[in-house]
Formats: C-alpha cells, sequence, structure tokens
C-alpha cells in the first residue's frame, strides 16, 4: 500500500508543478517573433509617364536587413517631389525630400460678364367660359 501512496504522490506534484501559479502568465503558442529577424531580399521599380500628365516613379531594393530606394511624383503646382529614403532596423525610416522646377500656379480666369437672361412676357392663357349651369 505504501508503494500505491508514493505513486500517487509523485502524480500529485508532477500534476501542481504543470499548473500555473497566479504569479506567472500562462505562455500560449510559439513566443512572438521579434522584429530583429532579416526580411526578404527584394528589388523592384516602376514608372508611370502618360497623356494625362501622370509622371510617377518609384524604386526600391533591400538585402533583408537595409531597404533603399526612391520615389518621385509631379506635383500640381508643377514640381517634381523626389524622395531618397532607407529604412532598417537600428535607424527606423529615413528620408531626404528635395523638389525640381518651380512651382506655378493658373492666373485667375476673368470673371464672365453677366447678362440676365431675356426675359419674355407670354400672353396670359385664354380659357372658354365655364358652361352655364342649367339650373340658375
Amino acid at each position: 500500500m505504501s508503494a500505491k501512496l508514493i505513486l500517487l504522490a509523485g502524480a500529485l506534484a508532477a500534476l501542481a508543478s504543470a499548473v500555473p501559479r497566479p504569479d506567472t502568465p500562462p505562455v500560449y503558442g510559439p513566443p512572438h517573433p521579434t522584429y530583429k529577424q532579416p526580411g526578404m531580399p527584394f528589388d523592384f521599380s516602376y514608372a508611370v509617364r502618360d497623356y494625362s500628365g501622370n509622371d510617377y516613379a518609384h524604386q526600391e531594393t533591400s538585402d533583408g536587413h537595409v531597404t533603399s530606394g526612391s520615389y518621385r511624383v509631379v506635383l500640381p503646382d508643377g514640381r517634381t517631389e523626389i524622395v531618397e529614403f532607407s529604412a532598417d532596423h537600428d535607424n527606423g525610416y529615413v528620408a531626404n525630400v528635395a523638389y525640381e522646377g518651380e512651382a506655378s500656379y493658373p492666373s485667375p480666369s476673368p470673371s464672365p460678364s453677366y447678362h440676365p437672361a431675356p426675359s419674355y412676357h407670354a400672353p396670359a392663357p385664354s380659357y372658354p367660359p365655364p358652361p352655364a349651369h342649367p339650373h340658375q
């Protein structure tokens, strides 16, 4: 009987050690990934210039640790904004922004001269008189 008691006591001790204590938070699933893990290397670029005035481009490359590149876009005022950037885990996103060209704004168009619409006086409609009531 003492062997059963020892086995029972050992099983209870093992079970008690597996139960999380209130002073330690439970751990679920695998640990969260850190953001210091290297990324996937890549390299891409594109450019658009069409008849409607769209003119923009983007070029970017990464070795898995540092991402760098540039992009440009024509602004509504006619200047081109050029952004060169780099991003990594140590320095974050660092950008250098420059502008090419001079801002130009269209001169305001003259206000149209106001001419009131002509007014036409149509003759009042004429309706036939109502029929005489026979019981009057």
